[in-house]
């Protein structure tokens, strides 16, 4: 059901716990190009491109990612290939598996931050 004009029109923020902050707020802006700019003032809000969230829900027991972790970040790209060129050539593990990809949900790549969270890169279909 959908509560029209007075539900949530998107996702405000993502927040979680790191062992180091700083750094992985730098890993993300150098890789990514998201989160917090370490120059100048310290940070600067993540300006994205409009286009399909899938919020949901997973059993507790999947194996979709490691056990060990509560979530799995999701995050949409408009060239696949040239991220994941860039990170192997910056030295970052990624995994693909012509499994995961469909001309339907499009395609998906695996990588890990420095402290060990997988991250899901999706280039959806056009």
């Amino acid at each position: 059901m959908s509560v029209t004009g007075i539900g949530v029109t998107g996702i405000g923020g993502l927040f979680f716990r790191a062992r180091d902050p700083e750094a992985l707020a730098a890993w993300y802006h150098q890789y990514l190009g998201i989160g917090p700019n370490t120059e100048g003032d310290g940070y600067e809000p993540w300006a994205q491109q409009a286009g399909p969230t899938v919020f949901m829900p997973f059993p507790a027991d999947t194996d979709y990612w490691p056990a060990e972790r509560q979530w799995m970040l999701n995050l949409r790209v408009a060239d696949l290939d040239a991220l994941i060129a860039k990170l192997q050539a910056d030295g970052i593990a990624v995994a693909t598996n012509p499994e995961w990809d469909s001309p339907e949900m499009g395609r998906f790549a695996r990588i890990h931050d420095p402290e060990g969270h997988a991250l899901e890169l999706w280039q959806p279909p056009e």
